[in-house]
């Protein structure tokens, strides 16, 4: 056993973790992250660099942004979709380079239901108005639980029928398969922020009195039968995650609540879902953007009491910052997987950081020989220069 092996046995955060037949060989996941820049959903060398970037940084898997499972379930114009074999197969270069790379490639697969049809956020992140007609971006019709927009002046939906639920459901089967086929390991299924089966979970957005409404065991019906229908045709050696919002919003003590995220993962886990990505938040505005000044780390308490609870893995996203502050997470079993996210565009190299400055990995051992040669050769020089 070699010095880099030795020390990788000391951290949490650079231990494996293997589930079903994918190994995990840290705890560190980029969380997906919309950089709306697909043409028509399509791929293209743009998502292949700034994944690509990712993989060479060392995180042990690494989520796509969000794809939508049909046109109309894009918030975007810009989004990555996974809807056809052409969408998958402008992919599969991706996870061809991630896999080759030593990283696990996953994607999240979603349907925005009500917060579809949006602008960029550079365009202004809201309803699309003539500045995107001008760009020849036009809005698109747009369906939810209820005919309940986010806010005043968003798009109204339309309401689905039940007919028109269980086609829905169909196409999240279907991407599942797409996303096979361009060579995916690890899938998630986007139950979070505002999009479509969020908005059946929280009682504040979705008012149906039928089977997909009402009691909270209604309002679960939706994601949880996506959830069957993915893993019907998901393989059984690969692992199946669900992003949720823990809370429909931080702080706040109506809608969708803890205790109803711990009932949803133990449903979950009946079905053959192996993690859940604990987020929060998004029901009726940003999740990603903090609404107020929030603690670092602040949802290992949902991931913490949800794994408990439900016994089910989980990993937790949001102001995870610091190399300490994950091993922390993990060695406390706050949650058995970190995402980073925004930290991961400031620093893409963030989890090889973390493993020098843990000291998993103080001889670049676990770098790409093309660099890890070079930094070890320079690191007697540099560490004089640190240390005067």
């Amino acid at each position: 056993m070699n010095v880099a092996e030795e020390n990788h046995q000391k951290s949490a955060l650079f231990s494996p973790l293997t589930l079903r037949g994918a190994t995990f060989k840290n705890r560190i996941v980029i969380s997906p992250m919309c950089t709306y820049s697909a043409e028509e959903g399509i791929a293209d060398e743009w998502h292949l660099a700034h994944l690509g970037q990712f993989a060479l940084g060392g995180a042990a898997a690494i989520f796509t942004e969000a794809a939508a499972v049909e046109p109309r379930g894009r918030i975007t114009h810009g989004d990555l979709g996974i809807w056809s074999a052409d969408h998958a197969a402008a992919l599969k270069p991706v996870t061809s380079f991630l896999s080759r790379q030593g990283a696990l490639p996953a994607i999240q697969i979603a349907h925005a239901g009500r917060k579809a049809s949006m602008q960029r956020p550079w365009h202004g992140n809201g309803p699309m108005d003539a500045g995107d007609a001008a760009r020849g971006e036009m809005p698109w019709d747009i369906v939810a639980p209820s005919a309940e927009p986010v806010k005043d002046g968003w798009l109204m939906p339309n309401e689905l029928t039940v007919e028109e639920i269980q086609g829905i459901q169909e196409k999240f089967a279907t991407a599942a398969g797409h996303a096979h086929d361009a060579g995916f390991e690890v899938l998630e299924i986007h139950s979070a922020h505002g999009y479509l089966a969020h908005s059946f979970l929280s009682p504040t957005s979705n008012q149906r009195n039928d089977a997909y409404g009402g009691d909270r065991a209604g309002r679960m019906r939706f994601s949880l039968e996506i959830a069957e229908k993915v893993r019907a045709v998901w393989p059984e050696n690969k692992p199946l995650f669900v992003r949720i919002s823990s809370v429909d919003s931080d702080g706040v003590t109506e809608g969708w609540q803890l205790d109803d995220s711990v009932a949803l993962a133990g449903e979950l886990k009946m079905r053959g879902v192996d993690v859940v990505d604990c987020s929060s938040s998004g029901i009726s505005g940003t999740a990603t953007a903090a609404q107020g000044k929030l603690p670092l780390g602040f949802r290992t308490a949902y991931s913490s009491r949800i794994g408990t609870e439900a016994d089910i893995t989980t990993m937790v996203v949001g102001l995870v910052l610091h190399a300490a502050q994950a091993e922390q997470i993990i060695g406390d079993r706050l949650a058995d997987l970190v995402a980073i996210g925004r930290e991961a565009l400031f620093d893409p190299y963030w989890a090889r950081h973390a493993a020098y400055e843990l000291g998993a990995d103080p001889r670049f051992g676990d770098w790409p020989m093309q660099y890890g040669w070079w930094l070890e050769r320079r690191e007697p020089l540099v560490r004089e220069l640190r240390d005067g």
